[in-house]
């Protein structure tokens, strides 16, 4: 008597039972008769189908629900973003304008322009807080999603990807740096250290690509960590230090020794100074070095990405 349904269930068909509706009372209805309604179950396919649909929604948005996520993590330190975003750019002009660039009468010359040095300082200045910014997102946040906190791995227990989650980690790390260098080129403008404010905001964009191509290549690194031993203390001590005072950010890279210069040409700091300063001042530059400033920059970003996306792979097992 039971083979017939238990094979229409094992087949995937869908199976039908008979249940009396609501109201009914016994086997009869209201006019005594007896009534029946029918009832579909669905099918295993069926059931496994509309799964997928739901799932659907949060693996198309899946992204922008982990960057969400990290900015409203952010509100546990939201005071320490605002008084960053503000304060540094003061302290800094101030003490550039006010002090060091009071006792510099000569102007600055490089590739044929002469400014002064406020002017020339300033655009490295807005790019190094971007990339203070990425040190800071892709660190301690990343290794805390594996290792400490672990929410990477509930992300990943739903319908996110890997990719996905690395990529609201970029997401939401890159709309902090935004709001940093947004701040950094107003106060920027104010102090008169931008003289070409055509051009000059483009800063603001060359100042999200410097903090991503130093940010998504130290995410990879980040999330490659499983025993915390001091290693950010290190990259801030013998990578992000060396390539703020080694950069052209002072003075320029040419006013080096060779043997120093190496550190600007592989800082990614260097490369987008050159970019802020041919948009903020006019300085002069080759096109096909402009080239090569953007494409660098652009090689570390996406470069980055795909080795901190296998990363991600590999430590939520997907």
């Amino acid at each position: 008597m039971n083979a017939a349904p238990e094979d229409a269930h094992a087949s995937g068909e869908p199976a039908e039972s008979r249940m009396p509706p609501p109201g009914a009372s016994g086997d009869a209805g209201a006019s005594g008769r007896p009534v029946s309604a029918t009832v579909t179950q669905l099918s295993l396919d069926e059931l496994r189908a509309e799964a997928m649909q739901w799932g659907r929604k949060p693996r198309a948005f899946g992204t922008w629900y982990v960057t969400e996520h990290m900015v409203r993590a952010m509100r546990a330190y939201g005071w320490t973003i605002v008084v960053g975003a503000l304060g540094q750019p003061i302290l800094y002009l101030l003490g550039l304008a006010v002090g060091l660039a009071a006792l510099i009468d000569a102007p600055i010359s490089q590739n044929g322009v002469e400014v002064s040095y406020l002017v020339f300082v300033a655009p490295a200045l807005l790019m190094t807080a971007a990339i203070s910014v990425a040190s800071e997102e892709f660190s301690y946040p990343v290794i805390a999603g594996f290792k400490w906190r672990r929410y990477f791995y509930g992300f990943s227990a739903t319908g996110l990807s890997p990719g996905q989650i690395a990529g609201g980690v970029v997401t939401g790390a890159s709309a902090r740096i935004v709001v940093v260098v947004l701040a950094y080129y107003l106060f920027l403008w104010l102090f008169q250290a931008v003289p070409d404010p055509a051009t000059g905001w483009l800063t603001i964009p060359i100042g999200l690509l410097a903090g991503l191509a130093f940010g998504i290549p130290y995410m990879a690194y980040s999330a490659s960590i499983t025993d915390d031993k001091g290693q950010v203390a290190l990259v801030q001590r013998f990578i992000f230090m060396p390539m703020f005072l080694f950069s052209g950010t002072f003075y320029p890279l040419a006013t080096l020794p060779l043997w120093l210069q190496w550190i600007g040409w592989v800082s990614p700091l260097w490369h987008a100074t050159e970019l802020g300063r041919i948009a903020t001042y006019g300085m002069p530059a080759d096109p096909f070095a402009i080239v090569i400033h953007v494409g660098y920059l652009l090689v570390l970003s996406v470069g980055g990405y795909m080795i901190g996306r296998r990363v991600f792979q590999r430590r939520l097992g997907a």
